[in-house]
């Protein structure tokens, strides 16, 4: 079992704007109800260690896109569920760890959890990973849902079997369950994967119809990952901290 130790602990909205560029929020400061669980700060990641560039476990994003996703969590909230946020913008340095630890074969030290069947040099190549990531501009988020009045749980542990017979990992901390878990590197984490039964696929079309009527498109190959769709700075890769340099 690995154990989720996030605390987040209220601070001044004005002196987290102060650190920000302009045109970026922190996510609490425009919809403090969305349960933030930051991934690339911990261990619980593809990596298996915190990643550069985040130094405290808070989202941040573009004002726009948090206004949107705002929207489509009151529009879930309607619905008796609410947002979980895995990721929202992420420094380019991050992304140029990612590249460097691809390239690295004897780092395999989230190999069982997040990518059983996938050499760690192709994550790039089948699209899991991308050397310019729509994160670093602030309007993606990697995100998910849970039952109203539930809480995120520590992560177990369990391997389940798919529709052709292959066994994968599948962290539970709590959400809604998807078919596969996040940042599965797998054809079972592709939105409309055949590998998972129509209940899980039914999951993710209902996440997927809200997030586009609230503005954002999906992407393909990960069914927890969505991007504004009028992004405000489709051209811009940031690199700045997420917390304190």
């Amino acid at each position: 079992m690995f154990l989720l130790c996030f605390l987040l602990i209220p601070t001044s909205s004005n002196s987290q704007q102060a650190e920000l560029p302009e045109g970026f929020v922190f996510l609490k400061d425009i919809d403090p109800k969305i349960i933030e669980s930051p991934r690339y700060y911990s261990d619980q990641n593809f990596l298996g260690k915190p990643v550069p560039g985040y130094t405290t476990p808070r989202v941040i994003c573009t004002q726009e896109a948090g206004e949107k996703l705002k929207v489509a969590h009151e529009a879930l909230n309607k619905r008796g569920y609410r947002l979980v946020v895995y990721d929202g913008y992420r420094p380019q340095r991050a992304v140029n760890e990612f590249m460097r630890w691809s390239q690295d074969e004897k780092d395999q030290l989230a190999k069982r959890l997040y990518y059983p069947s996938v050499d760690k040099i192709d994550v790039f190549k089948l699209g899991y990973v991308a050397e310019k990531s729509g994160h670093s501009r602030g309007s993606t988020f990697d995100l998910t849902i849970i039952k109203d009045g539930q809480q995120l749980k520590p992560l177990t542990i369990s391997f389940r079997q798919l529709a052709n017979g292959e066994s994968i990992p599948f962290l539970d901390d709590n959400t809604e369950d998807m078919g596969s878990s996040f940042d599965l590197f797998h054809n079972v984490s592709h939105h409309d994967s055949k590998l998972v039964n129509v209940e899980k696929l039914e999951k993710r079309k209902f996440l997927r119809d809200v997030m586009k009527q609230c503005g954002f498109k999906e992407y393909p190959y990960e069914w927890w990952h969505y991007t504004l769709e009028n992004e405000p700075y489709p051209e811009t890769y940031f690199d700045f901290i997420v917390g304190k340099s």
